[in-house]
């Protein structure tokens, strides 16, 4: 309620007021109410006035052709900002695709292991190369592995090793073989010495001394 046309907050409305001037009074009220309603009239049509109307909604045709127009707009801004690319240019993905080949390391040459030097002495006894073996020496080694025939009957015979200058072997082990001597007429003082498992010794003074021979 307005504040004016409160009666019991107004001061002139009081229970030992006449009644016309009580009546007056609340005509008066009455009107002062009124003018100002007329007054908020305005501002509440403009407001009113001031909501968005609503539009018909638009047909299934409207939408369709709408959305053609949209879609051919994008198109050509997407064109016109992508670079032209020529039929003959290579995808840059392309490059990528490509397997990189990697140069494979070439591996060290493999060295080649030192001659093991020979061995100066085997059995307490110094060693003689096949190389540096006389001739005639040659010779006697090719007719004991072919098992004769041997020039002398002595050839072959058992070697007793008594002068103890070869490693101890049991009796029989050592046979004795002629190196023939180019002058002498006898059998000479070179002989080849050959143990049973292939080892041979070469002694050039009658086995005063040996030396064992390597292949």
């Amino acid at each position: 309620m307005h504040p004016i046309l409160h009666p019991l907050r107004h001061p002139i409305l009081r229970r030992d007021t006449p009644v016309a001037l009580t009546v007056l009074m609340l005509a008066a009220l009455l009107l002062a109410a009124c003018s100002a309603a007329t007054t908020d009239a305005p501002a509440l049509r403009a407001t009113a006035t001031a909501r968005p109307t609503m539009t018909p909604h638009a047909t299934q045709g409207q939408f369709s052709a709408a959305l053609g127009r949209a879609i051919q707009t994008v198109d050509a801004a997407t064109a016109a900002a992508l670079p032209a690319v020529s039929p003959t240019d290579t995808p840059a993905d392309s490059a990528s695709a490509t397997p990189t080949v990697r140069a494979t390391r070439t591996p060290r040459a493999t060295r080649t292991p030192k001659a093991t030097a020979a061995p100066r002495s085997i059995d307490g006894l110094p060693v003689i190369a096949y190389d540096d073996l006389p001739r005639e020496a040659h010779e006697t080694i090719r007719l004991i592995e072919r098992g004769g025939p041997f020039p002398y009957r002595q050839d072959g015979s058992t070697f007793q090793n008594r002068e103890r200058l070869l490693p101890r072997k049991p009796g029989g082990y050592y046979r004795e073989y002629t190196v023939e001597t180019p002058g002498e007429d006898d059998r000479g003082a070179r002989r080849i010495v050959a143990g049973e498992e292939g080892e041979l010794y070469y002694t050039d003074d009658h086995y005063a001394s040996f030396r064992r021979v390597m292949p």
